[in-house]
């Protein structure tokens, strides 16, 4: 997922007003709309981000972009602010130690396997997923099926095309380069694009986590949701961190990022170890019985 970052420098000579009330009511407006809680400190970083959309829109204040997006709350423009506010830092097998366990669990589930990538970013991660478990069933076409989720959809866009340069695969052994790429030729010289069967695995869509419904069905066997908890505040990851359960197998995994930890947060969930969470005994027993008294043909 695509969130706020602090590696813009802040412009010498400003060409819009941007104050201390702008500042807080673009906080106000981006938690409200997507959870995030921007610090005090980003805000060199908002305006230089926003002041690329007064030019767009030809806008001369905050205060008039501002007061625009509040009037017109289903506007194209709240998709633009809220891409604006975000800031893409992912790779290829990031974090490496959860792929194993991954693959691990994978092997004791019941087939097909489902996950849901739910800050699927520009498509690293969800492509990952995808390997480990290409590698788990031994085929390029195993049976499983990928949901990657952003509310970014610029990131999805880029995700679904599967196409990157070459950089980006270079800590990559050369087996999986040579299994899961195409490199491209002629002017497409230094780019790769992911195969055609990962990339059918897979389903990118829009949600916004913060949304009273998700357009999701069905109980998957793995959530990750890393690096995404630390933007939003203690309340808001606790409700989000609910909303998983019901969609989660009783055995099923979620996979948090290496500086969050959810054991503060909520008691719907128990640490399994290396930032790995399974559901608590009581709702882990809920869902199994759940599960058989289906099997068994109950409503």
């Amino acid at each position: 997922m695509r969130q706020p970052g602090s590696s813009d420098k802040s412009e010498t000579s400003k060409e819009f007003e941007f104050n201390s009330q702008d500042f807080d009511r673009v906080r106000s407006m981006i938690y409200q709309r997507a959870g995030i809680s921007l610090a005090d400190s980003k805000q060199e970083m908002v305006y230089s981000r926003l002041a690329r959309r007064l030019r767009a829109t030809g806008i001369n204040s905050f205060s008039d972009y501002l007061n625009t997006l509040e009037k017109e709350q289903d506007s194209d423009e709240w998709e633009a602010f809220t891409n604006a506010l975000t800031t893409n830092l992912t790779s290829f097998f990031r974090e490496e130690h959860h792929f194993p366990i991954l693959a691990e669990h994978a092997r004791k589930c019941q087939p097909p396997i489902q996950v849901w990538c739910s800050a699927s970013s520009t498509g690293e991660e969800p492509y990952s997923i995808a390997m480990t478990l290409c590698e788990v069933f031994g085929t390029l076409r195993p049976p499983v099926h990928i949901i990657a989720t952003d509310i970014d959809t610029n990131v999805l866009n880029t995700a679904s095309k599967g196409i990157y340069n070459i950089e980006r695969i270079e800590k990559l052994s050369p087996e999986r380069v040579k299994k899961f790429f195409l490199k491209g030729k002629g002017n497409q010289e230094g780019l790769v694009r992911i195969r055609q069967e990962l990339r059918d695995l897979i389903t990118f869509k829009q949600l916004n986590l913060l949304a009273n419904n998700w357009p999701l069905s069905g109980e998957f066997d793995a959530i990750f949701c890393r690096n995404v908890m630390i933007y939003f505040d203690k309340p808001t990851q606790g409700k989000i961190l609910k909303k998983f359960v019901p969609l989660m197998k009783h055995d099923a995994l979620l996979f948090a990022g290496h500086s969050e930890n959810f054991l503060y947060v909520t008691d719907d969930f128990k640490l399994k170890g290396k930032t790995v969470y399974e559901l608590s005994q009581n709702n882990a027993a809920r869902h199994k019985g759940m599960t058989n008294h289906l099997h068994k043909g109950g409503l």
